[in-house]
């Protein structure tokens, strides 16, 4: 299962790079025991796909990442936990499950 996210990067943290909100998705996830899959691998790591990445210092509402899940949870639950790791200046706006077309 995929859950597709939309989130905002205001105030402070629109000074941040995208490397930075990669790391920081990855803490939450990791902090909020969200069941988000692991790569295989030597080095394992969450699958999350982000959009393209923002200038530095530009705030954003409508940014987009994608969260491979294993097994089920309900996005607003995957949402309101989330929210709940998150530092203020980044919020997921919205969330839903994104189905597969292969």
């Amino acid at each position: 299962m995929k859950i597709e996210a939309r989130f905002c990067k205001r105030g402070v943290l629109a000074q941040i790079s995208h490397l930075d909100i990669v790391r920081l998705f990855q803490r939450a996830v990791r902090r909020a025991d969200l069941p988000v899959v692991l790569s295989q691998g030597y080095s394992p790591h969450y699958r999350i796909g982000f959009g393209n990445a923002l200038k530095l210092g530009v705030e954003s509402e409508g940014e987009k990442a994608v969260f491979k899940i294993e097994g089920w949870i309900s996005p607003e639950q995957f949402k309101s936990r989330l929210n709940e790791r998150l530092p203020e200046g980044v919020r997921i706006l919205d969330a839903k499950r994104d189905f597969d077309k292969r």
